[in-house]
């Protein structure tokens, strides 16, 4: 397994400093570099932002200062100490952990998911804290970024890839969506949102990972539909609009990628599950901050959205800890 855990050795008699304290330092210069751009305003708004003095999009009332929304910027905290705790963690494995998987050791793999969860909350606070286009992409973007690791590792694994078509695939789809996105908007000119259809494809790959078969690999798609379903988009719905859903031919994918069984099983209770139900309660108390919601009170310091964030960042890190349990078996079945 490729590592960079020797970046953890001592070069020259003097120890390298810690990843986490890296991640740390990079955090702290994101906040010089925001302050900077910010302490003299943000400039015009996206046009889909409120004017300040009036509710955001996200129900919190939107305030003169660096931070167009105080509650739903700052909440974002939650995933850089998510992603701090899992570069401590894998900084801390010890050498005879390293082989169990690639989410034990600071592997090119483990680094890339707890970068993207540290990203997370730039990103987001980009956002919420300027209402410009910008900082829209960039939130999208980091969203983006992170939820398409773990669909990708699945594959990978039953695909037989390679680390650099792993890397070099994931480099496209986000130099792709990055730049769609700021030509086209959050659809890139074609009605496919990637977030949400990688929500989809994480969940088809880990049935995939879990039963794999021949026919299990072609069956697969419809589980895309229970997921959609589980969101509110009801399979007659696809059927009575298919311009509107033309991307549910996408669901079998993950089963094109996936050519053979998984060299490994991953134990599903309790971080797997934990993770789901939080992420699935951070959603409907994300539908409840909105402006047109009766739940919403713009002036409250406890904001849904920034539950939301803080319940995200506790889901991707109950997802770190279910991607370290999976060991290799040595003939895997296919159920």
């Amino acid at each position: 397994m490729t590592s960079v855990n020797a970046s953890l050795e001592t070069a020259g008699g003097r120890s390298r400093w810690p990843p986490e304290v890296l991640a740390l330092l990079a955090c702290v210069a994101f906040t010089l570099l925001y302050l900077a751009f910010g302490w003299s305003g943000w400039g015009p708004p996206a046009a889909e932002e409120s004017l300040i003095g009036e509710a955001s999009r996200w129900c919190e009332r939107v305030s003169p200062g660096l931070f167009r929304e105080p509650v739903n910027a700052l909440s974002n905290l939650g995933f850089i100490v998510a992603g701090i705790l899992m570069f401590r963690m894998l900084a801390r494995d010890r050498p005879e952990q390293w082989r169990l998987n690639q989410f034990y050791g600071l592997t090119p793999v483990a680094v890339l998911y707890a970068g993207a969860t540290v990203w997370l909350g730039p990103g987001s606070m980009l956002m919420h804290g300027t209402h410009t286009f910008w900082g829209a992409w960039a939130d999208n973007l980091s969203m983006v970024m992170y939820i398409v690791i773990p669909w990708l590792i699945n594959v990978a694994e039953m695909g037989r890839w390679s680390a650099r078509r792993l890397f070099t695939v994931y480099a496209v789809l986000m130099t792709a969506y990055g730049i769609g996105y700021a030509m086209w908007g959050p659809k890139m000119g074609i009605n496919l949102e990637l977030f949400p259809l990688s929500i989809v494809f994480w969940g088809i790959s880990e049935v995939l990972y879990r039963f794999w078969s021949p026919r299990a690999r072609w069956l697969s798609g419809f589980s895309g539909l229970l997921i959609a379903a589980a969101f509110g988009i009801m399979p007659w719905e696809m059927l009575a609009e298919p311009a509107e859903y033309w991307w549910v031919i996408l669901f079998w994918v993950p089963a094109l990628l996936s050519s053979a069984p998984p060299r490994g099983r991953r134990v599903y209770v309790p971080w797997n599950f934990i993770g789901v139900a939080t992420f699935m309660t951070a959603y409907a108390i994300w539908l409840t901050g909105r402006p047109s919601h009766a739940f919403c009170q713009p002036d409250s310091w406890i904001q849904a959205h920034g539950i939301w964030h803080m319940m995200c960042a506790f889901a991707t890190f109950c997802f770190f800890k279910f991607l370290r349990t999976e060991r290799r078996v040595e003939t895997p079945s296919p159920a």
